[in-house]
């Protein structure tokens, strides 16, 4: 990995400098410290606290290798991230790339949907996770009926508005990486005291580890996720060229210490097939520990949940509402609530679909999906680095070494091959139901009324620029 040459100013026009009746740019206020922060916030969720026993059910007791796995294959794409965003610190994100890559409307739409369909997928995991057996502690009620309230209580929290959203996002992601950091400080009292075996983190499930360990990577994927929105953030950060590189492999290799940590404690400290067996695999931890009370650490995981959920909707209802606005959606998905000025059309209806996928799969079949949709945002990007090679700009940036976003295309490729029908089949109908929605909106674009008409265009709301944060 290194600097590339400067180039001519032909490409430094291409990547958007100096262009006359150019948007104002954003202003330059986030250090490299605050994006490391940023970027570590939006990695280290939620998808762990669930996700330990699925990954347990399929690997065994190994279940810190597949971490280590999906931290390797999430540092390929990230490299490529890395290189785009340092080239063109104005784009905003991966539909960006794509356009600018491939100059196909239909592809960057594709890409662009593909994280908002992705949002929403895992807000409903995240939404079953808050009602399993974290939930269940204090109370003990249908978890249909659980999850979908708690998804009109994040839509409701979103409506009110972005700032207060984020606001509640601070607090609640020191409650979950407290939470995480609790679980080996558990796992090693259960040690210290002659309980727990330590040789159970190297046991694996089934006659061949490599597929098990493949099988669990796919989750355990999942965890590592997030990452990509920070290249929302580009026209915020100060000296993007050097900090941002920095920041982002620095958190994602924090996120991956800690993960690997959590694997290893929970199945060294709890059998596997009790991991397995729970929807709040972490709780089984605490209750081997008899240290803390259950109640309170199952506190610290829903808060956990909660955040990622709240951010995921956020990114989902900003993210429709951007595309409604440049009218790649139905326009009256911009429409947005006086006095709050919050998206609200958008929020109904992502909080609506994620409602409806509730029924159609459990955690582990809603991240799959989550992680299917993603591969395809992650391929677009990294061939969009082999593509824009040739694309010279005037000003050094990082450069990733060719052989990065070919492995990084190659394991994205290798991941898909692990997927199931079934989630092929609810990715395809949500990428198609958007599709759709596409086409009707351009067809009817030139009969309809101008979107000024529809929704407020100012600098006065509170959605972002660029949508996009994803939290797992």
């Amino acid at each position: 990995m290194s600097e590339a040459p400067a180039g001519a100013a032909r490409g430094a026009r291409s990547a958007g400098a100096g262009t006359t009746g150019a948007p104002k740019p954003l202003r330059r206020a986030v250090s490299g410290r605050l994006l490391y922060v940023f970027i570590l916030g939006d990695v280290l969720g939620a998808g762990v606290y669930a996700l330990v026993g699925e990954m347990a059910g399929e690997v065994g007791g190994a279940v810190w290798l597949p971490l280590l796995v999906a931290l390797g294959l999430a540092l390929l794409t990230a490299g490529s991230y890395a290189e785009l965003v340092t080239k063109y610190p104005r784009a905003g994100g991966a539909a960006v790339f794509a356009e600018r890559a491939f100059q196909r409307p239909v592809v960057s739409f594709l890409v662009g949907f593909s994280m908002l369909a992705a949002g929403v997928t895992s807000a409903a995991g995240l939404s079953l996770a808050f009602a399993g057996d974290y939930f269940t502690t204090f109370i003990d009620l249908p978890t249909t009926l659980v999850a979908i309230v708690f998804l009109a209580l994040v839509a409701a929290l979103n409506a009110r508005g972005i700032r207060e959203s984020l606001r509640a996002n601070v607090i609640m992601t020191v409650v979950e990486v407290s939470g995480l950091v609790l679980i080996v400080v558990l796992a090693g009292i259960i040690l210290g005291r002659g309980d727990g075996d330590l040789g159970r983190t190297v046991e694996f499930a089934g006659d061949n580890p490599a597929i098990a360990v493949l099988a669990a990577s796919l989750l355990a994927f999942y965890s590592f996720v997030g990452f990509e929105t920070s290249a929302n953030l580009a026209e915020h950060v100060k000296d993007v060229r050097r900090t941002y590189p920095r920041a982002l492999f620095a958190s994602l290799v924090t996120a991956g210490v800690v993960y690997v940590a959590v694997g290893l404690a929970s199945t060294a400290a709890v059998d596997p097939g009790r991991l397995a067996d729970s929807t709040g695999p972490l709780l089984e931890v605490v209750n081997e520990a008899d240290v803390v009370p259950e109640r309170v650490f199952a506190v610290i995981a829903l808060i956990a949940v909660a955040n990622g959920a709240l951010l995921t909707m956020i990114m989902a209802s900003r993210l429709t509402y951007g595309m409604a606005k440049q009218r790649l959606l139905p326009p009256v998905l911009a429409r947005v609530l006086p006095g709050r000025q919050t998206p609200w059309v958008a929020i109904i209806v992502t909080t609506l679909v994620a409602m409806g996928l509730i029924f159609t799969g459990d955690l582990g079949d809603l991240a799959e999906t989550v992680v299917l949709l993603l591969l395809v945002v992650f391929i677009s990007t990294n061939l969009a680095v082999l593509v824009l090679r040739r694309d010279d700009v005037e000003a050094p940036h990082f450069r990733v070494a060719t052989v990065v976003p070919v492995l990084g295309v190659l394991s994205c490729v290798l991941l898909l091959t692990q997927q199931e029908a079934s989630t092929w089949l609810r990715a395809g109908i949500l990428l198609g139901a958007g599709a759709v929605l596409h086409l009707v909106t351009r067809r009817s674009s030139q009969a309809g009324p101008e979107l000024a008409d529809v929704v407020e265009d100012g600098e006065g709301g509170d959605s972002p620029r660029v949508p996009g944060m994803i939290d797992r």
